[in-house]
């Protein structure tokens, strides 16, 4: 396999140096940073991260900070989700569409206060839009990426890890809210989230002088827990049903046929630039839609590219993540199939590189 030529287009992060010396043997690149993606192997990652504690350089989840007098306007404006009920110290899951309704990224919105706010971002250039959309409206607002970089901690163990650093009230956060928490005289926000379903927090390193402290701090605490690095888990992500932009869906796709509409409230999102869009969208309701898919047989090859899917000898949809689970046994994959064929238990067959494979539409994810 080709190396990847470092430069200073592709970034370090504050913690590569802990992820080095943890013995990381593969990376991706996301939002033009450095992403791990496997330590031991990513069978032997998955089993840890399900029964202990990781820590994981997430860095590359960048923020897109807006602050002053029209930072909750513009925030409004780029998402369907209706933001007045969302009160300082809370997190949203927010899609971010463009005019069309096509989505541009499936952030993190982490709401500071009033007059501010981070946009924790997933692989996109969302921060090229969204100056884009204050300048272009004249806003009173400041958007910029500022210092910071998140380090998240998951897995079953991390309330115990976490609160032998931060103190007990760590454990107090709710899920999807944040509290400010001090760490060698800077507060740091922490929050009850993270990508995976095992548990777990995003620690929102403020300054890139405190990653190393930081990550050695976490690891000495933990030793007794058998904390290791770690890193999202292709396996455990799959079976969790999260998805991942660029991979699973892209601009091309609405919402709606993300399973994402739960998190669009398009009438009442007065201001959002794709409301028009996606209130048609709603109305006549998506052609295709992501579902889980258990494929038949032994393990499935590695899913570099979208695998088409067939009924009756036609297109019916795609696998865009795919991979066997050591836990269910099985092969699990995330495909978005048309309407006729997206109902629980409906028969396809899905092209992957070793050939035609029979696979079952499932009702919902495995985690």
């Amino acid at each position: 396999m080709a190396l990847i030529s470092p430069s200073r287009r592709l970034r370090r992060t504050p913690f590569s140096e802990g992820v080095e010396a943890a013995g990381v043997k593969g990376y991706t690149v996301y939002n033009r940073m450095l992403l791990p993606t496997v330590f031991e192997s990513i069978e032997a990652d998955y089993h840890h991260l399900k029964r202990a504690v990781q820590v994981w350089d997430v860095a590359c989840e960048r923020q897109i900070e807006l602050r002053g007098p029209d930072a909750a306007r513009l925030m409004q404006m780029l998402t369907p989700r209706d933001l007045r009920g969302m009160l300082p110290g809370q997190c949203y899951y927010v899609p971010i569409v463009d005019e069309t309704g096509g989505m541009l990224n499936d952030p993190v919105a982490v709401k500071l206060a009033e007059d501010r706010w981070w946009i924790s971002i997933a692989d996109s250039d969302l921060l090229l839009w969204v100056k884009a959309i204050a300048h272009g409206w004249r806003l009173d607002v400041l958007v910029d990426e500022p210092d910071v970089s998140p380090l998240a901690v998951q897995g079953p163990k991390a309330d115990d890890l976490m609160a032998r650093v931060f103190g007990d009230r760590v454990r107090d956060i709710r899920f999807f809210r944040f509290g400010m928490f001090n760490f060698e005289g800077r507060d740091l926000a922490v929050a009850r989230s993270g990508y995976s379903k095992q548990g777990g927090f995003e620690i929102y390193v403020d300054g890139s002088d405190m990653g190393m402290p930081l990550w050695n701090a976490l690891f000495s605490a933990g030793e007794d827990l058998d904390v290791r690095a770690g890193c999202p888990n292709l396996i455990e992500r799959i079976e969790s049903g999260l998805l991942s932009y660029g991979n699973d869906m892209t601009d091309d796709n609405t919402p709606h046929e993300c399973g994402l509409g739960r998190f669009c409230n398009t009438h009442t999102a007065i201001g959002c630039i794709g409301r028009d869009a996606l209130l048609r969208v709603a109305k006549e309701g998506p052609v295709q839609q992501i579902r889980a898919i258990e494929i038949v047989g032994d393990a499935v090859p590695p899913c570099h590219h979208a695998w088409n899917c067939f009924a009756g000898g036609k297109r019916v949809g795609q696998v865009t993540s795919a991979t066997w689970s050591p836990d269910f046994e099985t092969n699990v994959a995330i495909g978005m199939i048309r309407l006729s064929h997206w109902d629980a238990g409906t028969s396809i067959e899905v092209e992957t590189p070793d050939g035609m494979r029979r696979a079952t539409v499932q009702e919902k994810f495995w985690n």
